[in-house]
């Protein structure tokens, strides 16, 4: 083998799963067919989940530091969606509502963020690595490129987007909806913005969504804009010209906003697709590979990060041999469960927000409907949770029995530490208040640490990709077997320390 996996893609999900398969110890080679980054940025915003996930690997602070990163509003349907307040007396399950504002990191910024870190690690990304044919035997994966160049891995994780050659090659079925009309996606410098809101629409069916970027090299703030409307569906094969942009702008503005400079420019389908299956054998498909959509709330970018945090581990445990039976193919289970839901929603956006601009009055009544039900506390908390993925619940044996199972943990204070430090080093980390479960757990110590004592908290076990999978229940007998079992179930055979 020349590799133990190889990632092909280096977009925010291949750079996020190789970052985590290296801070797992496993050799891995990333690979992209482009001969350097793309100068446009996809994406925009990164949620309240990637913040909290970048945390817990000690990402977040120098991502931060690494440009201008303004906070944001998130929005359904161009509806925006502040932050609830919480009513909810139970400060245990106030602790698991969303701890980070959404944020302005483009793509770009954030793909560079990556690379440098990566590269600082011994891994950079190999370009100019365009993959032409892909086969697999019960030992591993052979991956030949254009350039006659062939890498044998025991794993292939395909991260290389929306037109996949993985995909292709695998011929994997991509069930959903074609895609039936197009939107302008721009980066652009625009004058008239100050004080402007974000979603914006005219009486005849035009539609501009405008957000931060950040800013240029030279310090001028950038702008993401989103246009369309009546007579703008135009095939995707078309250049996007400057005219174009303006005209779209008076549509919208009138003469208040103009445009000063377009910087990229694509067009846009409202296709929505998920793979049957995440899982070929030893091939495992992430991010837009696995799943494409509109990209609204930027959740094509988050839920690839989150696909590459849920696999990661699991694909490092299963290399290293720890791994007990399933785990895996529980990526699938877990991962196509969710990419479900946000196909789901991004389909209830399209609807309400009439990409078309066709101007039906049912669609305008739904709409203003929706936008009075989105100022209820408690709507604004869920549709919140949707955008943001901190409500994506993976399915837990007995999920019932604790509200917290299934859920992405809080950073819990730990006294001198916080919990998301705890998960740095990559490992499981069992939470013992009472420092009452160290015979229960010593025989998993090489995968899971424990620490907590003294925290204000239940026990609870977590994931590396921070999940809660246990939580202590009263009874301390029964919480040593109940414990035992999540270990087993989670982190493989008992193998002492």
């Amino acid at each position: 083998m020349d590799t133990d996996v190889l990632v092909v893609g280096a977009g925010p999900t291949g750079l996020t799963t190789a970052n985590e398969l290296l801070l797992a110890g496993v050799r891995t080679v990333l690979a992209d067919r482009l001969p350097e980054r793309s100068a446009l940025s996809r994406a925009g915003g990164v949620q309240s989940r990637t913040l909290e996930t970048f945390d817990q690997r000690g990402l977040l602070e120098p991502l931060l530091a690494s440009g201008d990163r303004p906070v944001g509003t998130s929005h359904f349907a161009g509806i925006p969606l502040p932050t609830a307040p919480r009513t909810d007396p139970d400060p245990d399950t106030a602790a698991f509502l969303p701890r980070q504002p959404w944020r302005s990191v483009p793509q770009t910024d954030l793909e560079a963020f990556l690379e440098r870190h990566l590269a600082a690690q011994g891994l950079p990304v190999r370009r100019d690595h365009e993959l032409t044919t892909l086969d697999q035997d019960e030992d591993g994966v052979t991956a030949g490129f254009a350039d006659g160049r062939v890498i044998r891995a025991r794993y292939l994780v395909g991260a290389d987007g929306g037109h996949s050659t993985v995909r292709s090659l695998l011929k994997a079925e991509f069930p959903g909806r074609p895609g039936t009309l197009t939107t302008i996606a721009a980066d652009v410098r625009l004058s008239g913005t100050d004080g402007l809101a974000t979603h914006h629409r005219s009486p005849d069916g035009h539609w501009a969504g405008v957000f931060p970027l950040g800013t240029d090299g030279e310090g001028r703030p950038l702008r993401r804009l989103a246009m369309g409307g009546p007579g703008r569906s135009l095939p995707r094969d078309v250049p996007i010209t400057e005219e174009e942009i303006r005209a779209g702008l008076r549509a919208v503005f009138g003469e208040r906003v103009h445009l000063l400079e377009l910087c990229h420019a694509r067009r846009i389908t409202n296709a929505a697709r998920q793979v049957a299956e995440y899982r070929h054998g030893r091939v495992l498909l992430a991010g837009d590979a696995a799943h494409v959509h509109l990209p609204l709330g930027a959740q094509g970018m988050n839920g690839g990060i989150q696909d590459a945090f849920n696999l990661g581990w699991k694909l490092a445990a299963t290399v290293r041999g720890t791994a007990p039976e399933g785990l895996l193919d529980s990526y699938h289970g877990e991962r196509h469960q969710a990419g479900t839901l946000v196909l789901r929603n991004i389909q209830a956006q399209s609807l309400l927000m009439d990409w078309a601009g066709g101007g039906d009055p049912d669609v305008t009544a739904t709409r203003e409907v929706f936008a009075e039900l989105a100022e209820l506390p408690d709507v604004r908390r869920h549709l919140g949770g949707l955008m943001s993925g901190t409500a994506t619940r993976y399915p837990m044996p007995d999920a019932s029995a604790h509200p917290f199972l299934g859920l992405p943990v809080p950073d819990l204070d730990l006294g001198p530490t916080r919990l998301y430090e705890a998960l740095r080093s990559g490992c499981g980390v069992l939470l013992d208040p009472q420092d009452t479960l160290a015979g229960p757990a010593a025989p998993w110590a090489d995968r899971v640490d424990r620490t907590g004592r003294g925290a204000a908290t239940a026990p609870l076990l977590i994931r590396p990709d921070g999940y809660v999978c246990w939580a202590g229940t009263a009874d301390p007998a029964d919480r040593a077997v109940t414990l035992r079992s999540a270990l087993t179930r989670w982190f493989g055979a008992p193998t002492g320390r």
